[in-house]
């Protein structure tokens, strides 16, 4: 039985089908919006408003929600949290719903949020991370699915391992086991290729430490 991870389907229909040409052009500007708006550093704005505090300078440097929270509160790194993960979600659900695109001509529009963010003019091309807006662009295109594989990885692979980058790196395959046995189709195959190999770069200089194994028995 054929199994597929997008809920929603455009009608196949010839009437109904944008024309190839039109779906490149579509293509092309959600793509253009993505990276718009997921250039938007919501967490350091937030950070400027309720903590008068440049998150850049705090933790690690990143201007992600983490360090939000960290400067600013709980309320302040929940609200960056979910605007980040927002940002990624909003142009793949509009170009699925409105442009009515699917199958491969997603494929930029669900990685341009994600560079966006990692590489945003706002912050001079050095953006955050992209972890959350990789859970939006992905809980757009799978809804529940990949989101929740992601979670639980991270969470199995951070009980037994200490060092958060190791914990990302070590999850995306994990991510990719799971779309291979789903039956994902090959876009969707090489979407989350392409976002492995953002979050690794963007996790880079964090990876050059080691992992730290927790020993079997200690809580963290």
């Amino acid at each position: 039985m054929e199994t597929r991870l997008l809920a929603y389907t455009p009608p196949t229909d010839d009437g109904a089908q944008v024309s190839a040409r039109g779906r490149k052009v579509s293509a092309f500007l959600f793509s253009v919006l993505g990276f718009a708006v997921g250039s938007l550093p919501f967490s350091v704005w937030l950070g400027r408003i309720a903590a008068r505090a440049d998150i850049r300078g705090v933790g690690d440097g990143n201007p992600g929600a983490v360090n939000a929270w960290r400067a600013g509160g709980w309320k302040v790194g929940l609200l960056a949290l979910v605007l980040d993960a927002a940002k990624g979600a909003l142009p793949v659900a509009l170009a699925r719903t409105v442009g009515g695109l699917s199958g491969w001509p997603l494929l930029p529009v669900a990685l341009a949020p994600l560079l966006g963010h990692a590489f945003s003019p706002w912050l001079r091309f050095r953006g955050g991370k992209a972890v959350a807006a990789t859970f939006g662009a992905w809980s757009a295109l799978t809804y529940w699915e990949v989101p929740t594989v992601l979670g639980l990885s991270f969470a199995l692979i951070r009980s037994v391992q200490a060092v958060d980058a190791w914990t990302v790196a070590l999850a995306l395959p994990l991510v990719g086991l799971y779309l291979v046995l789903r039956g994902a189709e090959p876009w969707l195959l090489v979407a989350w290729g392409g976002t492995g190999a953002l979050l690794l770069l963007t996790h880079r200089r964090a990876l050059r430490e080691r992992p730290r194994w927790r020993p079997l028995g200690r809580k963290a």
